[in-house]
């Protein structure tokens, strides 16, 4: 234990969910890592300093920017110390000291000046450095990650891990990463007790909806018009067709296996679209694919995304082998091209980039804006405090007049000034704070100065609105413009701040917000959770404080759902758990616990809007809802959620799945013969006494088979593709629980931990683990997920298949989760479980022949498979 390190002590009490982590403390750094998600407002850099303090090791504490970075050294010094007077520190990574704070750019560019790694390595041998503490880690999926990914793998470190947000949306290659390098999530603060404690405000988020421009709609529906004018010519397109006929995946796929069984998307997008065109498929082709001959192929119907496959491999990944056709390649490129649908080596039919573009930068949101400051405003008056946070400045909207208002076509920092300057009551509360742009009113100039002298700056009236002011820094004042800006809002002097997110984004810190709009397109869990996390805050001169998130989505009309923008704020929702808007409020993540209908027509967004901000005004509310939710809980748990996503809605399918299946089936045939076959039994009472009972009894049955037979037969296949879903996903959760831990990965007490499973109101099957900690939960949701969601590339595959189930066409396919499929033992221990709670089933290796066949198979067979369901992880107090 270094001295300096033993002379620290936190001078304050712990907080009891900090306490409760501390104290798991020496099980979680037994292997050298100890990695902790806890929310903004959760004293991270406190729990972290004490980490530090515990190892006694020399220390390297990385930050992503200067500001956290120097956080960490005032939070040591004003935290763990009486006078502030702890010395063995360092802010310069080359002269490191006990504890070193320094940034992960620092590190990279130290790491780039060695020549010879070794050198780097013997550099952290040298100065003994033994802790590395990784601050919002979740910045390590960026290139930053190498540098530290390279030490550790040449030196012993303890690894200590804090962040608010995993990043979880990123790609399989980048999340792998930042879990080898920060090791396994130990343990979580939940919001649920933060709040409990009166550490952050209670608070809700809203959905703001807008209603694109009329040029935008046109914009729109001309594109879904061009592509459905394409598609529909296509299909008639014989030079087309005959380009496909030739192709040598469809003229000899026996002769290319290896090539097809590697893009079996793009062998089948040709079979699709072919079939379209009203070709009959040759079986021999299908077998390719492992389906037998005497099975009934249901062929997926030709959509964009099927077109959109089949596009991009013609002209980008199979290109090069087709330079027979280059030419007529060629054409079809300049079509799409024409279409815009063909950009940088990408094809998209659907206009996922190019209309959400459109629709993120859309204007209509700045009317948004206006409607929810004013509402705000209304509502708190003089108390509001909001933050407007956007991705760009836009400069070209400076000097924008008055009378050019209505040209503004971008969202941005000064198009949102513009707007609210212009349509909102008192401007002079209104200021700009961006990393190039200043503005604020000439009327707090006087508060400005009691921060700053006034000298040290430059204002220049804007040429739109002489009242205010462009501020421009002479030298280095002592207050950075930052901070003083920061004072002037969090005294009143300035109620509605509007930045950029990248400046007040992350790091940034002021209390005193209550409303929160988040202009941002840019949708990532990990940006969106650090904004949002700057209106959750307690702020001690406003214990009542209740903070409204506000998130902005422009709808596209010709999607019922909302579109890409719903879409993206669905995934964003993922990232934070809030209280529901029901009328029995629980804590939940995701996009449902705000009670938005799933589909969004633009006639029902002004009327959506309105009840909004009536309930957003309502912040007693907000306030008595978390305090009843969390009551019903002690922890947040894990639970996998597999969404009904049928055609019909979800009561009208589980008739037809289960009366229409057997019971109705048995009911309907009581009556029946209650009601008709009396009447065929007296008419038959002449047959019985010349011909004998037994006649009677044949003549019955075939009157009952003819009858019923084929209803029979389709009461049976729906049943058997059914069954009670939740009951089989409950077995499914225990035989992966099980294998869990007899593979080791449970270390809590077996016997206390048990799976349930359940089916919601509208059909959705709920199942998680009761009574295991945070990583059993984890690890258990992400194998289930693995196992239900729809067949990728799994090492090895789970077949639940018999004689009367292949007779049904009701075989049913499942990927051993990755876990479990590393090695075959590993899939054995799975699959001897999964026989005790589902019966027999096969085993099958994927990366062999006759397995890629299979693997081929069960990918195109989810149009038979009953678990089809898109499943989603979901995080509940409980």
């Amino acid at each position: 234990m270094l001295k300096s390190l033993d002379d620290l002590e936190f001078i304050f009490p712990w907080r009891s969910y900090q306490a409760e982590l501390l104290k798991q403390f020496n099980s979680h750094i037994a292997d050298n890592h100890f990695h902790v998600i806890a929310p903004p407002g959760s004293g991270k850099t406190i729990l972290g300093l004490e980490i530090v303090r515990k190892l006694g090791k020399k220390t390297l504490v990385l930050a992503p920017t200067l500001t956290i970075r120097n956080q960490w050294e005032d939070r040591l010094q004003n935290f763990f110390t009486e006078n502030c007077d702890f010395e063995a520190f360092s802010f310069d990574i080359k002269s490191p000291s006990d504890v070193t704070f320094s940034t992960y750019q620092s590190l990279h560019a130290f790491y780039k000046t060695f020549e010879d790694k070794n050198d780097y390595y013997q550099f952290f041998n040298k100065h003994n450095i033994e802790t590395l503490v990784l601050d919002e880690a979740h910045h390590l999926k960026n290139a930053w990650w190498n540098c530290l990914m390279d030490l550790k793998r040449n030196s012993e470190f303890y690894i200590v891990a804090l962040t608010a947000t995993p990043p979880y949306d990123s790609s399989r290659a980048e999340v792998s990463k930042y879990f080898t390098l920060c090791g396994e999530v130990d343990d979580e603060i939940a919001v649920p007790d933060l709040v409990r404690e009166g550490d952050l405000s209670p608070h809700q988020d809203f959905v703001y909806f807008s209603k694109p421009e009329d040029l935008e709609i046109n914009f729109i529906v001309d594109f879904r018009r061009d592509i459905s004018d394409f598609k529909d010519e296509l299909v008639k397109d014989d030079t087309f067709i005959d380009f496909l006929i030739e192709h040598r995946f469809y003229k000899n796929p026996n002769w290319h296996l290896d090539e097809l069984y590697s893009n079996t998307d793009y062998f089948s997008a040709i079979l699709i679209f072919l079939y379209a065109c009203g070709f009959e498929i040759d079986h021999q082709k299908l077998e390719v694919l492992g389906f037998e001959k005497q099975e009934m192929i249901q062929f997926p119907e030709l959509d964009l995304y099927w077109l959109g496959i089949l596009f991009q491999n013609i002209l980008v990944s199979d290109r090069e082998h087709l330079i027979e056709q280059e030419k007529y390649i060629a054409t079809l490129e300049k079509r799409l091209r024409r279409l815009n649908v063909f950009e940088r080596k990408s094809v998209d039919f659907i206009g996922k980039k190019l209309l959400y573009k459109s629709l993120s930068n859309s204007p209509s949101k700045l009317k948004s804006i206006v409607s929810i400051v004013k509402a705000e405003r209304e509502s708190l008056k003089s108390d509001l405090r909001c933050v407007v946070l956007t991705d760009y400045i836009r400069k070209e909207f400076l000097n924008t007049t008055d009378e050019n208002i209505a040209d503004i076509n971008k969202i941005g920092v000064l198009p949102i000034f513009q707007y609210v300057r212009y349509y909102c009551s008192r401007p002079e509360v209104l200021a700009v704070l961006s990393g190039s742009v200043v503005i604020v009113h000439q009327s707090i100039l006087k508060a400005f100065e009691t921060i700053e002298s006034l000298d040290n700056f430059s204002f220049s009236p804007l040429q739109t609105d002489a009242s205010f002011l462009l501020v421009n820094p002479k030298g280095k004042p002592e207050n950075s413009i930052v901070s003083i800006i920061t004072q002037l809002f969090e005294a009143g002097h300035i109620n509605v701040l509007i930045g950029t997110k990248s400046l007040l984004g992350e790091g940034w810190d002021a209390p005193s917000i209550n409303s929160l709009v988040l202009a941002s397109f840019i949708g990532s869990f990990v940006s969106s959770n650090q904004m949002r996390g700057r209106a959750i805050r307690k702020d001690a001169n406003a214990p009542n404080k209740t903070g409204n998130i506000w998130h902005l989505a422009c709808v596209d009309p010709t999607n019922l759902d909302g579109g890409r923008e719903v879409d993206t704020l669905k995934r964003r929702f993922e990232a934070f758990v809030g209280v529901t808007n029901s009328t029995i409020p629980f804590i939940a993540n995701g996009f449902e616990r705000l009670n938005i209908p799933d589909e969004i027509p633009v006639e029902s967004i002004e009327a959506l809007n309105e009840a909004t901000i009536k309930h957003a005004t309502n912040r007693i509310l907000i306030t008595e809802k978390w305090n009843n939710a969390i009551g019903k809980g002690t922890k947040l748990t894990k639970e996998v959620k597999v969404l009904h996503q049928g055609k019909r809605p979800f009561k009208k399918q589980k008739q037809i799945c289960y009366f229409d299946a057997l019971r109705f089936f048995v009911v309907e045939l009581f009556f029946t013969m209650m009601l008709f076959y009396v009447e065929f039994i007296v008419h038959s009472f002449n047959l019985i006494l010349q011909r004998g009972v037994y006649y009677f009894i044949y003549a019955f049955l075939a009157a009952a088979v003819g009858t019923f037979g084929y209803k029979f037969y389709k009461a049976v296949k729906l049943y058997l593709r059914h069954g009670y879903l939740y009951k089989k996903i409950g077995k499914m959760g225990l035989a992966i629980l099980d294998t869990l831990d007899e593979l080791g990965y449970v270390t809590s007490n077996r016997k206390h931990i048990s799976v349930t499973s359940h089916l919601l109101g509208k059909g959705d099957v709920v199942c998680n683990l009761v009574g295991a900690n945070a990583l059993e939960n984890s690890l258990f949701a992400k194998a289930l997920s693995e196992l239900i969601e729809p067949v990728e590339s799994p090492r090895y595959l789970i077949i639940k298949t018999n004689i009367f189930r292949k007779r049904f066409d009701v075989e049913n396919f499942y990927p051993v989760p990755e876990m479990f499929g590393d090695k075959k033992e590993n899939a054995l221990i799975f699959q001897n479980y999964w026989t005790n709670y589902l019966g027999k089933s096969k085993l099958f290796f994927t990366r062999s022949v006759e397995g890629r066949k299979l693997l081929l198979k069960a990918r195109l067979y989810h149009v038979y498979n009953a678990f089809k369901e898109v499943t989603k992880e979901v995080v509940v107090w409980k």
